[in-house]
């Protein structure tokens, strides 16, 4: 018998998402939408002068995996460079498609493992990456021109 997809903990990481707020005056923002389903995450960060995100805020209209997967990166994205993001959710990308049999280096995300053959559901769960990635490469854009 598989497990769940929707279990306990996908439920109750995305219930912790109502108490989520964006940031007054960010210094990025960046809106993702899923084209599968529609879900929605608005991230709004601050870069310090290491690269590295300083503050993280985020708005989540999306699916229990949705949000549950920006409960986690809320967590832990403080701290972390656009290009352990980018790892990260590289990793996490593998690892749902089923290229990787180890979910990536981001504490949680074996919360996803019943989400793995439900190729639909991997785009809302993936959002909360893009949009911070998304959010950090408005700076980076800045920053070249």
């Amino acid at each position: 018998m598989s497990e769940a997809l929707y279990n306990t903990e996908i439920l109750r990481l995305a219930a912790s998402t109502a108490s989520a707020r964006r940031l007054d005056a960010p210094m990025a923002s960046a809106t993702k939408v899923s084209p599968v389903c529609g879900s929605k995450v608005t991230a709004d960060i601050d870069i310090d002068d290491g690269g590295r995100i300083a503050r993280f805020g985020q708005e989540v209209r999306a699916c229990a995996l949705g949000q549950a997967a920006a409960a986690l990166v809320e967590a832990e994205v403080t701290g972390k460079t656009p290009e352990d993001i980018v790892a990260a959710r590289a990793g996490l990308a593998d690892w749902l498609a089923g290229r990787s049999e180890t979910p990536p280096d981001w504490p949680g995300m074996a919360v996803f493992a019943p989400a793995r053959p439900h190729r639909a559901r991997h785009p809302s769960i993936l959002l909360a990456f893009d949009a911070t990635l998304a959010a950090a490469a408005t700076l980076t854009a800045v920053a070249a021109a």
